[in-house]
């Protein structure tokens, strides 16, 4: 939904949302441009409805971007262009609840800059990231890329870095984090957190011996001394 502020990051599983994800020409939100977005919409944590679409960048798609998800000028010469995806995707997700993984530092920048551009508003959807909920709840895990959660998870990678496909990965992944989410909330728990943004905190070796760093780094630099 269109706003005049953005959406709340929020740190919690709902049912109803819409898992959604983006390819583009690169990494800069500045000057790259996307190139395909898809969505699923779930109720009661069942995915009931797919929206999906390949997006005409008006540009060069790099060699480096189309080796990651597939996606040639030839693929996108029909396509629509993004203002017309965008609306598509706003119509599909209504005032649902979005998630993604590492939305908070990629698409949702992508989508803040374009709703801006082209229609003078923010999207005020709230929105989870499930690369915040993985660093919190499975802080043993060397990564946490979608494709090491659905590993961890046993769930297929097949087809990844394709939009569609993506989603559907990371709405399983998320139904999984939800048991995490459940057991970390537990009295028993010993989880210890950031007191600036909720993260679980880390044991970590620096130069200057161990210290507890916060599993929300970059966003979040917060470090505390072994006592």
């Amino acid at each position: 939904m269109l706003s005049s502020e953005m959406g709340n990051l929020l740190r919690k599983y709902v049912p109803d949302y819409v898992v959604f994800d983006l390819e583009t020409t690169g990494i800069s939100y500045v000057k790259d441009q996307v190139v395909e977005i898809s969505a699923i919409k779930v109720k009661n944590s069942v995915p009931v409805d797919e929206f999906t679409t390949l997006v005409n960048p008006m540009m060069h798609i790099p060699e480096q971007a189309t080796a990651v998800n597939k996606i040639t000028d030839e693929m996108v010469m029909s396509a629509p262009t993004f203002e017309f995806a965008l609306q598509q995707f706003l119509d599909f997700i209504g005032d649902m609840v979005l998630v993604g993984h590492n939305i908070h530092s990629f698409d949702m920048k992508f989508i803040y800059r374009d709703s801006m551009r082209f229609f003078g508003q923010m999207v005020g959807n709230d929105y989870i990231d499930t690369l915040m909920i993985a660093r919190n709840c499975l802080p043993g895990m060397r990564h946490h890329t979608l494709s090491d959660l659905a590993n961890h998870f046993a769930i297929s990678t097949e087809g990844a870095h394709r939009a569609l496909n993506d989603c559907r990965m990371n709405q399983m992944v998320f139904e999984k984090l939800r048991k995490e989410m459940e057991k970390s909330v537990r009295p028993e728990s010993n989880i210890k957190r950031c007191p600036v943004c909720g993260s679980v905190l880390k044991l970590r070796s620096g130069k200057f011996g161990d210290f507890w760093g916060c599993t929300g780094y970059p966003n979040c630099r917060y470090t505390e001394k072994v006592r």
